[in-house]
């Protein structure tokens, strides 16, 4: 009442405060549970990631009210109280932990998104509660686990996308309920069982990936009812059947990729009108036959059509050349035949064709001119193994974008025409196996990137051309079986890049074999033989030290087989028989381990023959045809050697057995006095001072104390790596005020303190731009009295490439290859160039890091080996098993596991695994690699014809949901600079993690080839 009786002007304050009260309680932070609820979840979040190496969530206080501005954390809007998180976005941070469920109690969350990270552990159920989420992105983690079944709880969710992880287990059938979904990305896990028919009621559904798994069974026909579907992606699975004539009427398909599994049937005639809007169609790699529809024409924006690896029959169809925008074609290894040509004359109105293969059909008759029409973006030819008669045409010169031009196996006549030395990006020329006249024209030695030549099972005579040393990067080259005459060129035999093989076999070549052959000291493979080579061996061969093959049967070499050939510790066969060769046979043959096939006869050998090594095995020796021999196993029946003969053995084993024990006996003296040396020191009470390292005395020493004040106590917050040896911290060094990375070794852990010996003693000696610069070392005790070691680095600013390509950073085409082009060059270094070899045993994208100028070092030398110094001032290989070899799984060499020594060979497979993690962004530990599948095999897959299906996303653009997410295609930048050699650095990766050691470049010519790529690249 008292209210009513007062004035207006009075009443009016009272009522707003009243009003507003409530609402000013509320907006108060404190009194906001959903706050409360929303930190307290983001908090819980934190504490499940264990690893931040990028301090991405360090604006996340627990001090703090204001998680809205919390990095990647987003709010809505701001004039709703409470603000509620709605997306939590911390893609590409390197992020090291798990999901925790209390996500699930961020209500109104619409958006999640935590791809390209190392989470693990499993999905957890209880985000099925996050009924407002609309996207959900974890992609690219190591999450293992199942897929939630309950996932079809979040009714509004648009895009899944869980791919590139280690799911297991079989899809939902309940994910068939989301109604809302247009986008579902399950590629690349371990998921099993059928592909769920429930699917085929997401009506809105534009992208299905399920490519990269083991799925089996049939692809339901009910997937022929999503309308909407863009991208159909199931390759590389194990499905079965035939393909659902539904899918191939689904108008809007832009992708329709099966390649990869065992389907059969055939492509419906119509499949160009019922698909009109098709721009790729993979299908290799399946049991389908039939003929290739001519309507494919019809779906004008086609670009690229892959139905290689199939059974399909009858001509290709003709009017292809319709399709403006088509640039692959790969038709390879089926049933077609080639009619009147007229569909390769059509294709050459495609002016964006880039690959274009059909070997391994029933292609015949005369090879049209008009292929030299091809575009000029033409980069792969091939036609070979088929029955193509007829003669390169002269204008090949045209096709000035070619890289590799494969015609072999065919029944080509005709000459080499000298315009194929015009070619000057060609990296491939194969024209083996026809029947081609003339010389070989000497413009070939134009051909600056040309890395193999084939020219083998031909009718060319005439000399080699001495132009040939002009192809510096070449890796292999096979000219046999042909009529060539004249002398081996010295200009040839002194290319350092061949690295594969050198075949001059079964030819007419005379002359001396020129001493520059010690020149290729990266050669695995030598076959002269069946030629009409005299002299004497040249003492030079020796040199070629990894040499595995040498051939040189069937000339007139004479004299003695040279004593520098027992430098070559990794031969497996040779073979010198049919010559004119005299003296005593090697007895170092015996010591060759890996020697497999000797083959000594039909010479002039005398003297006692060997028992031991490759001579205790009567198959893989032959000496017949050499009458003045004795001796040797009881098999071989040769005469018993005479006494003379045994009594100057004797003397000279004397002479040789004498200054070995001598060594030895020297050698343990000195080891004798070093140990009761260092006895006496520590009886005495003389020990080591704590500052005391293994490192050359030339670097400053440092204390554990300076170390443990630099680092605040070994404090977790300056740790920025771990290891199975060491933990590394960044900080700054007083006395000097120098950023540093201190790796502190683990001594309890098996191993630690070997590990770092080895590094110390690598590092020792060693100086190289690409090698990570040793600052000091510290071999003392700590506070407790333990012993504790360290080694203390210059600090890399930029981290390791494993952060950069792992993480939200990224690698330009240009950086990735400098980077592999460094690492190369200090391979060979420790391989070759170095005081004593050195193994570094341990190379992986983590171990390679990069400072401030983007120039890459390689670390952590804690498994290196040296090889060592034998007693002919060769080197040795220890054996594995004294090393205790562990390396990474992933990048250590598989003869590693049968008990193989270490080798170069090693590093090799290392470096191979580590260029192609660089350029395809997987690492070699990924869950879909399993049942033998590994990087190497699964690239190979690619590997050519659609090896940028495997590139590295990053160097691709991806198109928005709504036009078609995956739809890539290479950068600008990277097509106009890099498509040239793409392809050969893919293959070089290929080479050096080959299965096999002695299919592997050699480090030399993979840098040196390397750098002619970023030269060229960068002009």
């Amino acid at each position: 009442m008292k209210l009513l009786q007062m004035p207006l002007e009075r009443i009016f304050p009272l009522l707003l405060h009243a009003i507003l009260l409530p609402c000013i309680l509320s907006s108060s932070p404190s009194q906001q549970p959903g706050n409360t609820t929303d930190r307290h979840a983001l908090l819980s979040f934190k504490t499940s990631i264990t690893g931040d190496p990028r301090g991405a969530l360090s604006s996340w206080s627990n001090h703090s009210l204001q998680f809205c501005q919390w990095r990647g954390v987003t709010c809505g809007d701001p004039r709703r109280r409470p603000s509620r998180v709605t997306s939590l976005d911390l893609d590409s941070l390197n992020l090291v932990g798990s999901i925790s469920p209390s996500l699930a109690n961020l209500t109104f969350l619409q958006n999640l998104h935590l791809s390209n990270n190392q989470l693990q552990g499993h999905i957890p159920q209880e985000l099925t509660r996050l009924v407002h989420l609309q996207y959900l992105n974890l992609s690219h983690n190591s999450i293992d686990g199942e897929i939630p079944a309950n996932l079809s709880g979040c009714k509004h969710l648009q895009v899944i996308s869980l791919s590139n992880n280690m799911l297991v287990g079989e899809i939902p059938v309940d994910l068939g309920s989301l109604s809302d979904l247009v986008h579902l990305s399950l590629s690349v896990n371990n998921l099993t069982g059928n592909i769920p028919s429930s699917l085929g009621n997401l009506s809105f559904l534009t992208l299905l990936s399920l490519a990269g798994n083991n799925l089996d069974g049939s692809i339901p026909k009910r997937l022929g009812s999503i309308h909407s579907l863009r991208y159909f992606q199931v390759g590389l699975n194990k499905l079965s059947g035939k393909i659902p004539t539904s899918l191939y009427n689904i108008s809007n398909l832009y992708e329709f990729s099966v390649g990869g599994n065992q389907l059969f049937g055939t492509i419906p005639p119509d499949i160009g009108l019922t698909l009109p809007n098709l721009h790729q169609l993979s299908m290799f790699s399946n049991q389908f036959d039939g003929s290739i529809p001519m309507s494919l024409s019809n779906a004008s924006g086609l670009e690229k059509i892959g139905l290689d690896h199939n059974m399909f029959i009858g001509t290709i169809p003709t009017n292809l050349g319709k399709l403006e925008n088509l640039s692959w074609v790969i038709l390879s290894r089926n049933k077609l035949e080639s009619g009147d040509w007229s569909f390769l004359t059509s294709l050459t109105n495609c002016s964006n064709l880039v690959y274009l293969e059909l070997n391994r059909n029933e292609l015949r008759g005369v090879l049209p001119r008009s292929i030299t029409n091809f575009s000029t973006n033409l980069n792969w030819f091939t036609i070979g193994d088929n029955h193509i008669s007829g003669s390169i045409p002269t204008e090949i010169d045209k096709l000035v974008g070619l890289n590799a031009l494969f015609m072999e196996e065919n029944l080509l006549t005709g000459v080499i025409p000298s315009s194929i030395g015009k070619l000057k990006g060609l990296q491939s020329l194969w024209l083996f196996d026809n029947r081609l006249l003339g010389e070989i024209p000497s413009s070939l030695g134009n051909l600056t990137q040309l890395n193999e030549l084939y020219l083998e099972v031909n009718q060319l005579h005439g000399s080699i051309p001495k132009s040939f040393g002009g192809l510096s990067v070449l890796i292999t080259l096979n000219i046999s079986y042909n009529n060539l005459s004249g002398e081996i060129p010295r200009e040839l035999v002194s290319l350092s890049s061949i690295s594969r093989y050198i075949d001059l076999a079964y030819n007419s070549l005379t002359g001396f074999l020129p001493a520059e052959v010690g020149s290729l000291r990266n050669l695995l493979e030598f076959n002269v033989s069946n030629n009409k080579l005299s002299g004497e061996i040249p003492a030079t061969l020796g040199e070629c030290e990894v040499l595995e093959y040498l051939y040189m049967n069937s000339n007139q070499f004479e004299g003695s087989i040279p004593q520098s050939l027992s430098n070559l510790k990794g031969i497996q066969e040779m073979n010198f028989s049919h010559n004119n060769l005299s003296g005593r046979i090697p007895e170092y043959f015996e010591i060759f381990q890996l020697l497999q096939y000797l083959n000594l006869s039909f010479n002039n050998f005398e003297g006692q023959v060997p028992i031991t090594g490759v001579f205790a095995n009567l198959s893989a020796t032959s000496i017949m045809g050499n009458n003045e021999l004795c001796g040797g196993i009881q098999e071989l029946h040769l005469p018993v050697c005479s006494q003379t003969y045994l009594r100057r053995k004797g003397a000279s084993v004397v002479k040789i057995v004498l200054p070995i024990v001598g060594g030895i006996l020297f050698a343990n003296i000195v080891i004798c006095l070093l140990f009761f040396r260092r006895r006496r020191r520590k009886m005495s009470g003389k020990i080591i001072s704590p500052s005391t390292g293994i490192i050359d005395d030339k670097f400053m020493r440092v204390s554990y104390s300076e170390l443990l004040k630099a680092t605040d106590g070994f404090s977790s917050s300056n740790l920025i790596g771990t290891g199975s040896f060491r933990s590394v911290y960044k900080r700054i060094l007083d006395r000097s005020g120098e950023e540093v990375a201190v790796k502190i070794i683990n001594l309890q852990q098996e191993g630690g303190s070997k590990s770092f010996t080895a590094e110390c003693e690598a590092l020792k000696n060693i100086r190289h731009r690409n090698l990570l610069k040793v600052i000091t070392s510290s071999s003392t005790i700590d506070s407790k009295g333990d012993d504790f070691k360290a080694i203390v680095y210059e600090f890399m600013l930029k981290g390791s490439v494993d952060e950069w390509l792992h993480q939200e950073m990224n690698l330009s085409f240009v950086e990735r290859l400098n980077i592999a082009t460094d690492v190369a060059f200090e391979l060979d270094y420790l391989h070759h160039h170095s005081q004593t070899p050195i193994l570094h045993c341990d190379l992986k994208p983590s171990n390679v890091l990069i400072d401030k100028d983007m120039v890459a070092h390689v670390g952590d030398f804690g498994l290196a080996r040296f090889l060592l110094a034998d007693t002919e001032n060769s080197f040795q290989i220890p054996s594995i098993s004294t090393l205790g070899l562990k390396g990474s799984i992933g990048y250590v060499a598989p003869e590693y596991g049968t008990g193989s020594t270490v080798s170069t060979q090693g590093d090799i497979y290392s470096y191979g695994v580590f260029l192609l993690e660089m350029f395809t962004g997987i690492r070699p530990t990924n869950a879909m690699f399993k049942d033998d599948l590994n990087l190497h095999k699964y690239t190979k897959m690619f590997f050519p014809e659609r090896i940028k299906d495997v590139v590295d996303r990053r160097l691709l653009i991806e198109e928005d949901i709504e036009q078609g997410t995956d739809d890539r295609e290479i950068k600008e930048d990277t097509v106009d600079g890099s498509r040239q050699c793409l392809v050969s650095i893919f293959e070089i990766g290929l080479r050096c993690s080959e299965e096999e050691p002695r299919n592997r470049m050699q480090m030399g010519v993979v840098a040196e080839t390397l750098q002619a790529f970023r030269e060229s690249f960068l002009s």
